[in-house]
């Protein structure tokens, strides 16, 4: 079984590589795209500080369908260009967002989201699995070393998913 460690690093990058240790752990010898999002979403949660929503939009159809996650209950469909979340899976690029008041089209699922992150998951074959979106109840709690972090932590996601 499984149990988290509290994460110790006194910094970003070193908080970041801990928690994607914890990944590799969590996730290694489950291919269950389900079960590995759910667990991924509570790790990150709750290792993470001043985080109020963070969680999976999955690829359907012509936008994106709400996964598991950890928070308030979210939006249950994105329209692929909407939002956040849109945008990252329309760029296929990370999207680091300070004041979600200053976004374009920003979708209020919380009202009390100030800030957000979303990384695209891109197959190997170029497809869209879905996205990995992060919300914090302050503003420009993001920076250049949460995007680098949360990216190393959904390759490692992306790494324990099948296809």
């Amino acid at each position: 079984m499984f149990e988290a460690t509290p994460l110790v690093a006194a910094d970003k990058p070193g908080l970041y590589a801990e928690l994607a240790q914890q990944v590799h752990g969590l996730l290694h010898d489950e291919t269950n795209l389900v079960a590995n999002a759910a667990n991924f979403a509570a790790l990150v949660f709750h290792a993470l500080p001043d985080i109020n929503w963070c969680g999976f939009y999955f690829a359907d159809g012509n936008g994106l369908v709400v996964g598991p996650f950890q928070g308030k209950p979210a939006c249950v469909r994105i329209a692929h260009g909407r939002g956040v979340c849109g945008a990252a899976a329309e760029s296929r690029r990370t999207q680091v967002v300070p004041d979600v008041n200053a976004f374009p089209g920003h979708i209020y699922c919380d009202g009390a989201s100030r800030s957000e992150i979303v990384v695209p998951l891109v197959l190997a074959d170029g497809s869209l699995l879905g996205v990995w979106d992060a919300d914090s109840p302050s503003l420009a709690r993001f920076d250049d070393e949460d995007r680098a972090g949360m990216e190393a932590l959904c390759a490692a996601f992306m790494h324990a998913c099948p296809g």
